[in-house]
């Protein structure tokens, strides 16, 4: 007999949910490399609005881009659907604008779904993360020690020289400490400049060469990350940062009392949970949205936590029928 959480997150669900992540990448994709942030934001947001309002779910958007008065983003609070079952939405309709208006790589669409209640409510601060990838036993890292004692661990564990390790991290002026910290224990760095969503997913890909993810970046992406580590493996730790009273008070009003607890995978992000993403820029693990005459090929990715399905979806859409996208 399927659980209670099963029962809601129908199968098909998965479906659904990459239609709503190739409507904002395609959104998108009209602003690669003209330089504004803004446009291309607004586009995918819009674009996912309107996809997520057919869904036949009453969703409350739990991880968005921001509080209520900052539109034209999906805000915390707010409700989309056509009506059904209750569901918890986590989302970045643009993860990279600065990389989308440069027009570099690992721009995408994200979004994840879960039954009511199965996501924390993060406010919209920074989060401390470590992560890495599956098949390693539980407790090898600790968001509390430093660098060169979690980097010993890893390379124990994988039966490697710490120098062979390659960390990723975020290229901010915050992180020189780190990057220092880091490069004095041995391990080579990969320094990308946004998207930390798919630097902690990219700890889980062989294929990246990615071993560890280290630095602060939002909150948000700290639970969309954990939602996609529920299906494809791995670890991570999370602990928010706040730089003055208005946020803590933001975060005291979504039920965050402990303002010094850490989070692992399963406190971000539980139960049956949704993950789909999909390229709007070239990147390690999507190929962005191609153009062609009529239409667009989207590659997107959609994972099921309780069954552990990973699916690449490769759609061609043909504008001509499906009108209004390639506005």
């Amino acid at each position: 007999m399927a659980s209670q959480s099963e029962a809601v997150m129908d199968r098909n669900m998965a479906i659904e949910a990459v239609r709503v992540t190739e409507a904002a990448a395609i959104a998108a994709e009209r602003w690669v490399g003209r330089g504004d942030e803004r446009e291309a934001d607004a586009a995918a947001v819009d674009a996912m609005r309107t996809a997520l309002n057919r869904l036949n779910i009453e969703g409350t958007v739990v991880i968005g881009e921001g509080e209520r008065d900052e539109a034209p983003m999906l805000y915390i609070g707010e409700k989309v659907g056509a009506g059904g079952p209750k569901i918890d939405i986590a989302l970045d309709p643009l993860e990279g604008t600065t990389i989308t208006a440069k027009a570099n790589e690992n721009a995408m669409a994200v979004l994840a779904l879960a039954p009511d209640g199965d996501f924390l409510n993060a406010p919209d601060v920074y989060m401390d993360k470590i992560a890495i990838g599956g098949g390693y036993p539980d407790g090898i890292i600790d968001i509390s020690a430093a660098p060169d004692e979690n980097l010993e661990k890893l390379a124990k564990e994988s039966g490697r020289d710490i120098g062979d390790l390659t960390v990723c991290i975020l290229d901010r002026p915050r992180h020189e400490e780190l990057i220092a910290n880091v490069r004095n224990a041995g391990a080579r760095i990969f320094l990308i400049s946004d998207g930390d969503i798919f630097g902690v997913m990219a700890t889980s890909d062989p294929d990246s060469g990615i071993d560890m993810y280290l630095g602060s970046g939002g909150a948000p992406e700290g639970v969309l990350a954990a939602a996609a580590l529920q299906s494809i493996g791995g670890q991570i730790q999370g602990k928010l940062l706040f730089r003055n009273d208005d946020e803590i008070g933001r975060a005291r009003k979504l039920g965050i009392d402990d303002l010094d607890r850490v989070y692992n995978r399963d406190d971000l992000a539980s139960g049956d949970v949704i993950f789909c993403a999909t390229g709007v820029t070239d990147g390690a693990m999507l190929k962005g949205v191609r153009k062609f005459r009529g239409g667009a090929e989207t590659h997107s990715i959609v994972m099921r936590s309780v069954t552990g399905t990973v699916r690449e979806v490769i759609t061609k859409h043909n504008f001509t029928r499906k009108p209004g996208w390639d506005d």
